[in-house]
């Protein structure tokens, strides 16, 4: 409880302390993923995790969404710690407090928009009053009242990857994480998509954390996390830059990291 009171107190969404991951640890060839990772990211932040292949960014993330297990460490999201759930408690707090969205978008073919969009309040039982209320929201902030009716395959990919964010959002989670969502979108569509993310994080109060390999998609965030060898190497903060030079920064930052 004194815990949970803190990190409210000190405006932390999620607190990562001493975090470890091995794989087969007790085989013969134990695979270190994350070493002793330690950070924060506070309440309404929109960062992104940026390294090379291999340096941890899928694990971390896997953790954070509560798909994997920690081998040793802390974290704590929204006040509560992850690590010790039980596997219907972790499915509960995945329902109410995190939000997904994936490069393949991860839509049902055979259901319309809508209904994708939808899927998480109806599987939880929400009730069809505020379901109606939270899609008014959030198709009208995301531009797809008008293909709601559409199938998954009559939508370009744009539209698809609109209502995998409005899946995301309708369930009015706390933390939206989102892996690479703009890898299968053209350099027009990303852009569109980016500033959408933006403007979620500005007027929705939501904190984002996203992977990327982009440093033209990670200049929208407020702040860059660069990972390797399992190890967060270094943390850029926007600060009072303009998008313009906090893009020429990570661009500057990738190149001296990678080559190392």
């Amino acid at each position: 409880m004194k815990e949970r009171r803190k990190l409210k107190m000190t405006n932390i969404m999620l607190e990562v302390k001493n975090l470890k991951k091995i794989y087969d640890e007790l085989g013969p060839s134990p695979k270190i993923a994350l070493d002793d990772l330690s950070f924060e990211i506070k309440n309404n932040e929109f960062v992104c995790i940026m390294g090379p292949s291999g340096s941890g960014k899928t694990t971390l993330v896997n953790i954070l969404s509560t798909i994997d297990k920690a081998t040793s460490g802390i974290v704590n999201i929204s006040g509560a710690s992850i690590v010790g759930m039980s596997g219907a408690v972790k499915a509960k707090f995945r329902k109410k407090k995190l939000g997904f969205i994936f490069q393949n978008y991860n839509l049902l073919y055979s259901l319309t928009i809508r209904e994708n969009i939808l899927f998480p309040l109806i599987i939880n039982s929400i009730g069809e009053k505020e379901w109606q209320e939270n899609l008014e929201q959030v198709t009208q902030i995301l531009g797809i009242k008008d293909i709601l009716d559409k199938h998954v395959y009559e939508c370009s990919g744009g539209q698809q990857q609109r209502a995998a964010i409005a899946r995301a959002l309708i369930s009015k989670p706390e933390i939206i994480i989102a892996d690479e969502p703009t890898g299968n979108l053209d350099s027009n569509n990303s852009r569109e998509l980016m500033e959408l993310f933006s403007k979620i994080n500005h007027d929705s109060q939501t904190t984002i954390i996203m992977v990327t390999h982009d440093a033209f998609v990670a200049s929208y965030s407020t702040k860059m996390l660069y990972m390797k060898d399992g190890k967060i190497d270094k943390i850029l903060n926007r600060h009072g830059l303009t998008r313009d030079e906090y893009f020429n920064e990570i661009v500057k930052v990738n190149a001296i990291l990678s080559n190392n």
